[in-house]
């Protein structure tokens, strides 16, 4: 039985490439309880170069594909967006507020792609698509906002924009789409290797020489590069190549939820009712988000009058009675 009937608006999202493009945000929700247990603190720039350049280089050792004419420029802005700015400022948001505040400014991301969809793509925002994200964003302040959560203006600016970035090279991507011949894994070497190119100087300007690394630390990094970040990039871009950019940038909600209940296996924290509560309404947000925007509607045709010139560029008028 299909999940997805027809509808009004376009055909729906193919089911198997939405459940390959959700493990994407799946995988990005472990990488807090990577970072905590594995990796050095205090690194949170070393720590995205780590995971973004040696993937982003892997890749383009395996395709040894290269970006040409348009696509050197292009390649640049989606990796900039997608990874190399969005990446400093959700690490910036992440030290400067509480977990749980950080997650719910990133849950705004589907809003943001509502409205970029509408200025890039031409799709008319519904009445709809504007509750399932206002819903998924409470579903995941429930999960994971605490009551004496502080917060910080630089750290809330951080993660809108992060956010906002992030929805922006979404929809960027779809409306570009990817030259002829080229695949997904070398459109995310090119975005990571860009986004990874640009991170390199703002680490070491910020926080100086590498740190020394023990084997539990490589075992993180080599988790986070090759699962966290090169599978499920190329996971992420794939889905946008096939599916509405809109019905992507919902699936993210999954990644707090992701961690939430990692966080509840494998580190031992709790989950309350009112979590629960929560995710079924983050969960309900993001399939209520599948219905992909309807475009804008385009003017009729007028048909031909007095007076009105015809395609061929000839004056069409209609005889005067004498």
């Amino acid at each position: 039985m299909a999940v997805f009937k027809a509808r009004r608006g376009g055909p729906p999202p193919n089911v198997r490439d939405l459940a390959l493009t959700a493990l994407a945000p799946l995988t990005w929700g472990s990488t807090y309880a990577v970072t905590t247990e594995f990796l050095p603190p205090g690194r949170p720039l070393f720590t995205a170069v780590m995971r973004v350049l040696p993937a982003g280089l892997a890749l383009f050792a395996v395709t040894r594909v290269l970006p040409r004419g348009a696509w050197l420029w292009r390649s640049a802005v989606l990796g900039a967006l997608n990874i190399g700015a969005f990446t400093p400022l959700l690490f910036l948001a992440a030290y400067r507020l509480p977990g749980g505040v950080a997650a719910v400014l990133a849950a705004v991301g589907p809003l943001f792609a509502l409205a970029f969809a509408a200025l890039l793509l031409a799709e008319r925002p519904t009445a709809r698509g504007l509750l399932a994200g206002l819903t998924g964003l409470a579903g995941v302040a429930l999960v994971v906002l605490r009551a004496d959560a502080r917060l910080d203006t630089v750290g809330v600016l951080a993660g809108l924009a992060g956010a906002a970035l992030l929805s922006a090279g979404t929809v960027l991507t779809k409306r570009w789409g990817r030259p002829e011949g080229v695949g997904p894994l070398a459109f995310t070497a090119w975005q990571l290797t860009a986004g990874g190119l640009l991170l390199v100087p703002v680490a070491l300007l910020a926080e100086g020489a590498p740190p020394a690394l023990d084997g539990r630390a490589v075992g993180g990094y080599l988790y986070l590069g090759a699962i966290g970040t090169a599978a499920a990039y190329w996971l992420w871009f794939r889905g946008i190549s096939r599916l509405p950019a809109t019905s992507v940038a919902f699936l993210l909600l999954l990644s707090p939820l992701s961690a939430a209940v990692i966080g509840w296996a494998a580190l031992g924290q709790a989950l309350t009712p009112l979590q629960l509560l929560g995710m079924a309404l983050a969960l309900g947000g993001t399939l209520a988000g599948q219905r992909p925007a309807r475009p804008r509607p385009r003017p009729r045709p007028r048909p031909p009058g007095p007076d009105t010139p015809t395609t061929a560029g000839t004056l069409v008028t209609t005889p005067r009675s004498s």
